[in-house]
């Protein structure tokens, strides 16, 4: 299988808090493979990570929440730590944006806590998914079934538990995206709840 991501865009979506080491490796894993990676944000302009127990570097927002849409990306990634998607999953743009993710059929890879924003979202129902064992109820209750493995992955949906996973993560992300063929600007709007393709001009 080619991992080859020449031509995708992936959105990284972080509040302050996010653990920093589980944005920059993805991170760093999809732009060797050759995807453009944006960070986006509620917070303009920059964000701050969490290492460990106190706090870590700031990094550039590439465009504000509320200035992107699903169709802007190829694929999703969710870093977890534990304020980050506590923040994220209050933002009633935040959740809209990763059911559109989930809805396109979009590849969406989420690990530690980065599982709340799917809880949030309504779409792990059925589901077979991991995180940080700490949230293991919360996602059962949403209707998820929990593993607890490295790195799940079930309906285009990448999920792992904690940073020592990340070097199955990042394989899994980057193969996940590699072997999507939903169109970037894909619309996740239809009556039905099925896919269609955004008219263009």
């Amino acid at each position: 299988m080619s991992t080859t991501l020449a031509g995708k865009k992936v959105a990284i979506l972080v509040a302050d808090g996010f653990e920093q080491v589980e944005m920059t490796s993805p991170r760093d894993a999809l732009t060797r493979a050759g995807a453009l990676v944006e960070i986006v944000s509620p917070v303009e302009r920059q964000v701050r990570g969490w290492q460990h127990t106190e706090w870590g570097e700031t990094f550039a927002v590439d465009h504000p929440v509320v200035a992107v849409e699903a169709t802007d990306y190829d694929a999703l990634v969710l870093p977890g730590g534990q304020m980050n998607p506590d923040t994220l999953r209050t933002n009633a743009k935040v959740v809209q944006l990763v059911r559109d993710f989930h809805d396109a059929g979009k590849p969406i890879a989420a690990i530690c806590h980065g599982p709340w924003l799917l809880v949030e979202a309504g779409i792990v129902d059925g589901l077979r998914l991991t995180s940080y064992p700490s949230i293991r109820t919360d996602v059962q209750n949403a209707g998820g079934h929990w593993q607890d493995a490295e790195v799940v992955e079930d309906q285009r949906i990448i999920t792992s538990r904690n940073p020592d996973d990340l070097p199955a993560f990042n394989r899994a992300t980057v193969q996940a995206i590699a072997s999507s063929q939903v169109p970037r600007d894909l619309n996740t709007t239809t009556g039905a709840g099925v896919p269609v393709a955004r008219a263009r001009a």
